[in-house]
């Protein structure tokens, strides 16, 4: 039996990044290209075949449409080869969340497709980047990762990307799901899954975006005045994302504000700063106009926002859907 192929395509982040002293905490991401990460995991000999495309080789807080497209249309070209049975992508970890969500909605089911990172840079004490690396390789050559949708493997544990959160800056143990927590967990020579798939065979939820949408993410603090809103958004603002305290609470003035926005055609989505911020719809967001994000924190429910508006999704019900089957 053939060894597994896998396409591994690199943006970068902490597990491409280097110190230049195991004891430094400052570092540079993005410093190891695709055939040097190709190397170090191909000395491990696991059984599979790697393949790698750099995509870009930067620090995840740079990450925005000008690197999302083209991963996604070498994502698509990996699912869519033959030869090519999973996908793992190299990313940073201070926003593999919004990618992996974005890549969830845009890419078929039918292969594994993998994100995977690291929180300490490679010639750091106790770096956590190769075993992560090999974890992913265990995860993308296992047929049962697919129908899963896109999924990321940090910390020996296997998320899906609608749970996934990154919440803690330091330690390996950075990542946690919400409101399902791991779906697996995965070590370099075992995996095993917490139920079965639950999107076999599906095809993309939504089209790659030709344009995306202005949606600015609205944080709520103490004494936050309405005119803020005023200066946050402007003539081409097509969504706003309420970053609320509580359950997506907001002062009565500001939601005046937004409740004209509404009006005017803007889709306001209310959301938690709360990091398990679970947001049900309450009585007045009819009259108000608004939505609620139930499990997707602000950056999440920014990216399904800019991808319903851009795939011409504006009925009100159709969008709150969307929201309430994450």
């Amino acid at each position: 039996m053939k060894n597994p192929c896998i396409r591994v395509l690199a943006t970068g982040g902490t597990i491409a990044g280097k110190a230049g002293s195991a004891t430094r905490h400052d570092y540079r991401p993005g410093q190891i290209g695709i055939d040097d990460l190709l190397s170090e995991a191909e000395s491990l000999g696991m059984a599979v075949t790697l393949s790698g495309v750099q995509i870009a080789n930067i620090g995840s807080e740079d990450i925005g449409p000008a690197v999302w497209s083209p991963l996604h249309a070498a994502t698509v070209a990996a699912v869519a080869d033959p030869a090519v049975d999973g996908v793992i992508i190299t990313h940073g970890t201070d926003t593999v969340e919004e990618t992996a969500l974005l890549l969830d909605l845009t890419l078929p089911t039918a292969k594994p497709v993998v994100m995977v990172g690291a929180m300490r840079p490679a010639d750091a004490v106790g770096s956590d980047g190769l075993r992560n690396l090999a974890n992913a390789v265990r995860v993308a050559s296992d047929p049962g990762a697919a129908g899963r949708g896109v999924l990321v493997v940090m910390g020996d544990r296997v998320f899906a990307a609608r749970d996934v959160r990154k919440v803690r800056t330091r330690g390996t143990d950075a990542f946690r799901g919400f409101p399902r927590e791991s779906i697996g967990l995965v070590t370099p020579s075992a995996l095993d899954w917490f139920g079965a798939p639950w999107r076999m065979g599906e095809a993309a939820r939504f089209v790659w975006p030709d344009q995306w949408p202005e949606v600015p993410v609205l944080p709520i603090w103490a004494g936050i005045e309405p005119d803020y809103v005023t200066r946050l958004t402007g003539p081409d603002t097509r969504g706003v994302v309420v970053a609320g305290v509580g359950e997506g609470n907001m002062p009565e003035p500001v939601r005046q504000v937004l409740r004209e926005l509404a009006v005017r055609g803007v889709a306001v989505v209310r959301a938690s700063r709360i990091d398990e911020g679970l947001v049900d719809r309450e009585p007045e967001d009819d009259a108000n106009g608004f939505l609620a994000a139930r499990a997707l924190n602000p950056p999440k429910a920014r990216i399904l926002l800019q991808l319903m508006l851009a795939s011409g999704v504006s009925v009100r019900a159709a969008m709150q859907a969307e929201f309430d089957r994450r």
